[in-house]
């Protein structure tokens, strides 16, 4: 009998839930106010990270900045003071652990209590897997996956407020050839903030806020040259940056769980699981997905030939 009840109650949470979506698509749902929360950036000297910084600093927030390149991050954070908020800047390498330990308990002691963390940063080596140096493979996985384990979860449960962001990637959706690395990275990172999500949700932690973006090629430079079948560039042109994170802004304020970007690429996640597999890889194989990478690891190639090196 019990079982029956709670059947009963989870079709009732199904239902509610499902229709509560479909009207906040054609409804503005209300945005949060973020005036005075302290908000840490990953990645903040690279094109989205600047422009989430700013975004976040349009609404108010008090900024923390972290990226491997001081002078890029010191020019986000110059950016941002215009704006009239508080700015601090430090110098992190995501790929070392103990070093994010050692930044956030500077960023702590020196700053305070972070309330918004914003997982943005993020790399991609542009080799074939069996090209590719062991180092660049860790790089990858440890910067877009690793890093988002260490240092502030503990603080938020303790005051069950916060916000955790993860910038993924539709290619943690979804998967295409010769970015082995990227997309293991991305999954991973995807897996994460699912998991991390139910886990606040079981500990009735609801003052904590998660939200997954999943955005499909912006068109930062980070996978220069990536082409899908030239009859269908039009209708899936790589993403603006500033797009990206206004639409990634207007989920985060909505306190929404999760955004792909554009809406698109809800269909090929949702194809994945339900057709089968041969049916997925024709329709990949027709759009061009099966070698869209190609001319992206040929520039990598160029460049790194040229002395070159592969940054975020």
């Amino acid at each position: 009998m019990i079982f029956l009840v709670d059947l009963l109650l989870m079709l009732i949470d199904l239902t509610c839930s499902i229709l509560s979506a479909v009207v906040q698509t054609f409804l503005r749902p209300r945005l949060k106010c973020i005036d005075g929360e302290l908000c840490l950036i990953t990645g903040a000297g690279g094109a989205l990270g600047r422009l989430f910084a700013l975004e976040f600093a349009k609404e108010g927030a008090h900024l923390v900045l972290w990226d491997c390149d001081t002078a890029a991050n010191e020019q986000t954070a110059k950016l941002a003071r215009e704006m009239g908020v508080q700015v601090h800047t430090y110098t992190v390498d995501l790929s070392k652990r103990q070093g994010i330990y050692e930044a956030a308990g500077r960023v702590r002691a020196e700053v305070g209590e972070v309330s918004m963390l914003v997982n943005n940063a993020g790399v991609v080596a542009g080799r074939r897997l069996l090209e590719c140096p062991d180092e660049l493979l860790e790089r990858t996985l440890l910067v877009n996956c690793h890093a988002l384990f260490w240092a502030f979860l503990p603080q938020m449960k303790a005051k069950n407020h916060g916000h955790i962001v993860t910038v993924a990637s539709a290619l943690g959706l979804f998967t295409t050839a010769c970015v082995e690395d990227y997309c293991a990275s991305k999954f991973g990172a995807v897996g994460f903030h699912e998991s991390l999500t139910h886990e606040l949700l079981a500990e009735n932690l609801d003052g904590i806020k998660t939200t997954l973006v999943c955005p499909y090629i912006i068109d930062t430079g980070m996978f220069a040259g990536c082409e899908i079948r030239k009859e269908l560039r039009s209708l899936i042109p790589p993403l603006k940056p500033l797009y990206t994170v206004q639409q990634s802004m207007k989920a985060i304020l909505a306190e929404q769980q999760m955004v792909c970007i554009p809406r698109l690429m809800y269909i090929p996640f949702l194809t994945r699981a339900l057709l089968p597999w041969e049916a997925n890889l024709a329709t990949y194989r027709f759009m061009g997905g099966d070698k869209c990478m190609l001319p992206f690891i040929k520039n990598v190639e160029l460049k790194t030939s040229n002395g070159h090196v592969k940054s975020s």
